[in-house]
């Protein structure tokens, strides 16, 4: 997969020439050369693995600040810049500003985008303004705006091509996530779980912005475009095997939004992505398993028909989306040769499948602390086979509404949130940026109306007891489930990894220190304080012969939001107000972009 099949000097007017019939490989070939980073994730497995190595565990401790940019916005700032060719794209929080840089003209603006957009789609996002990345195909830039539209940007001038509307803000609905180009499509979810939206990945064509396809995460089988052929761990789902699991029509207002990351398997023709939680937050408002929320998704990107789904968590009684990032790997399990699919869930449990059957392989928990479940059944005999054993003391539909259940481990916001972790096939390990943190959960019975919070339960966290970081850097080992090097951090670890051919991952820090560190051991490296909280993820990209690593800060997101949104209430921003408050005390708001290299020789 990354054997080298292009050439590394692409021009800016050589990759604008790609049309749609050929955007997938195009795009595939791009995203092997690694002196560019044409997608969101840098390929479509997910990986954020780079073969540069100018940058390596010997010398990364000289890396210096080789120029900044301010993007003009002051929230959270989450995902990360494309490269293609000479031209940096840099994307904001609301209002969505996207800017074309001319790297070999000194970081020349050539292009700025500035959407105009109804503030009112700012109270309905629930944790932050943030924006998780653009996309590159067809000689375009695709942007999901907060209002959730689609626009497509012609690469070159930024000239509008093409829009549309891919949910409705009045009724919860809105957009943070970073589309994929997938052949000559653009796949993309939408947010609004905790308003009561009935969410959906939808596909739409690359050179006219028309509807191809679109899939819910529960309802009709026929909406959730499953057919007789759709397992989960083997075995057929069966027909209307969402509407099972929801009291009457409640589904219409189920939540399982998709605002996470997409993956793509070209071999295999699959798509991967995960559903979110179902609404509300009161699990005793929602009896059932309430399928298919809380699941991995592997579908058809030419029609959306899922081969395999598979609920990790079901009937959710703690908000613990799985909307995190599918990493897609190939390596030997067990003797094996397998297409692995590693996912790290708010759940607090480290996944490894079959990509190709949905088989379940791995279910471990990735911090200790987990306490809400004593492990996963794998027993395949077994008729609760893949699925989580509850225990009572963290259970919220069984203390009831209006019961305070303290202590469950992890917090709402999960042993990882959308922070991406990255994959190096040369270690054959993950690097995994963590939440180190719990929380009290009080259910409450909330009645729905379109538009407004349909939430239901206060919250409050805190790291968990006898212990004061709130977070880990965290080395992986996804064929057995266990941690092979763990890094304490003050604070959760909101960034996303970098892993490179040099031996070198990053990540960033709440407080807002870049950091490197061994692949092998753990051991930091390197670390330099940018202007700003980073919840953005690391990218590596090289421009006239030399490598260059660069990092969005601007402290926001979810446990951000109380800097950001200037919150005071402990209980505000779902709980993490409260959890987060001596952050202010290390960073302020921000929007830069900083980017290092190596000093000349």
């Amino acid at each position: 997969m990354r054997k080298m099949l292009y050439a590394t000097g692409l021009g800016a007017m050589a990759v604008f020439a790609a049309g749609a019939a050929n955007a997938n490989d195009e795009l595939h070939k791009m995203s092997q050369n690694p002196k560019d980073w044409v997608m969101p994730a840098g390929d479509y497995a997910n990986q954020r693995y780079s073969k540069l190595n100018q940058i390596n565990a010997s010398n990364v401790g000289k890396l210096q600040v080789a120029w900044t940019f301010s993007t003009g916005v002051l929230r959270g700032h989450e995902g990360g810049p494309l490269i293609v060719g000479n031209i940096m794209y840099v994307h904001t929080p609301f209002p969505n500003k996207v800017y074309a840089l001319d790297l070999s003209q000194d970081n020349k603006i050539v292009w700025k985008y500035e959407p105009k957009q109804d503030p009112n789609v700012i109270p309905v996002m629930c944790c932050d303004t943030v924006n998780r990345g653009v996309a590159y195909g067809d000689g375009k830039i695709f942007l999901h705006q907060a209002d959730t539209t689609l626009v497509a940007l012609d690469a070159k001038t930024g000239k509008v091509e093409w829009t549309v509307k891919n949910g409705d803000p009045s009724k919860g609905s809105t957009g943070t996530s970073a589309p994929l180009v997938v052949k000559d499509k653009v796949l993309l979810g939408i947010s609004g779980g905790e308003f009561g939206v009935q969410a959906h990945v939808t596909a739409y064509d690359i050179k006219t912005g028309k509807q191809v396809w679109r899939g819910f995460s529960e309802g009709p089988d026929d909406q959730l475009l499953v057919d007789d052929k759709t397992t989960e761990l083997g075995k057929p789902i069966g027909k209307d095997s969402s509407l099972k699991t929801w009291q009457g029509d409640q589904w219409k207002i189920g939540g399982g939004a998709t605002w996470g990351w997409i993956s793509y398997d070209p071999e295999l023709n699959l798509v991967d992505h995960g559903s979110g939680n179902p609404s509300t937050w009161n699990p005793k408002q929602r009896p059932g398993d309430n399928k298919w929320s809380m699941t991995i998704w592997a579908r058809n990107p030419d029609t959306g028909v899922a081969k395999w789904v598979y609920q990790m968590t079901p009937h959710d009684e703690w908000d613990y989306d799985g909307v995190n990032e599918m990493i897609l790997s190939d390596q030997t399990i067990d003797g094996k040769a397998r297409k692995l699919l590693t996912h790290f869930d708010r759940n607090g449990l480290g996944y490894t499948l079959d990509r190709a059957t949905g088989e379940l392989l791995v279910a471990e928990k990735y911090d200790p602390k987990v306490n809400w479940t004593s492990g996963v059944d794998m027993k395949k005999d077994s008729p609760t086979y893949g699925r989580p054993k509850v225990l009572d003391a963290a259970s919220t539909d069984k203390a009831g509404e209006d019961v305070n259940v303290k202590g469950i481990c992890p917090a709402a916001l999960g042993s990882k949130d959308e922070q991406p972790a990255a994959y190096s096939p040369d270690t054959q390990l993950f690097y995994v940026p963590t939440n180190h943190v719990c929380m009290d959960y009080e259910p409450f019975k909330v009645s729905y109306t379109a538009g407004q919070p349909y939430v239901g339960a206060t919250l409050s966290m805190y790291p968990p007891p006898g212990e004061t970081n709130m977070g880990n850097f965290i080395a992986w080992d996804g064929k057995t489930g266990k941690i092979v090097w763990s890094n304490k951090e003050q604070f959760s670890v909101w960034s996303g990894a970098l892993a490179t051919a040099g031996g070198v991952v990053f990540y960033g820090t709440l407080e807002g220190y870049l950091k490197a560190v061994d692949a092998k051991t753990g051991k930091e490296l390197y670390k330099f304080k940018t202007p700003s909280g980073i919840i953005g993820n690391v990218t590596t990209y090289e421009h006239g012969g030399k490598q260059y690593v660069a990092i969005l800060s601007g402290v926001g997101g979810w446990a951000g939001i109380g800097l950001a949104a200037g919150l005071t209430d402990p209980t505000a921003g779902l709980g993490a107000v409260g959890g987060y408050a001596a952050l202010s005390n290390y960073t302020a708001l921000g929007g830069t972009l900083t980017v290092f290299s190596l000093p000349q020789q």
